[in-house]
C-alpha cells in the first residue's frame, strides 16, 4: 500500500515538474507525435526511478 501512495505522489510531482519544461525548440516541425511520445516515456521513466530509489532509501534507513 505503501509504495502505491508514493507512485501517486511521485506521479504528481514529475507531472508538476515535467510542466515546467519548454522542449519545443529541441523536435522538428511536424513531429507531434514523436515528441508527445518521447514526453511520456521521460515521465513514465522518472516515475519509475524515484518511487524505486525512495523505496530503497526507506529500506535502507529502516535497516539501520
Amino acid at each position: 500500500m505503501g509504495k502505491f501512495f508514493l507512485y501517486i505522489v511521485v506521479t504528481i510531482l514529475v507531472v508538476w515538474a515535467m510542466d515546467s519544461l519548454n522542449i519545443n525548440g529541441i523536435f522538428k516541425k511536424n513531429k507531434i507525435f514523436q515528441a508527445r511520445l518521447l514526453y511520456f516515456f521521460l515521465g513514465i521513466s522518472l516515475i519509475y526511478l524515484v518511487t524505486n530509489f525512495l523505496m530503497d532509501l526507506f529500506t535502507i534507513w529502516k535497516l539501520f
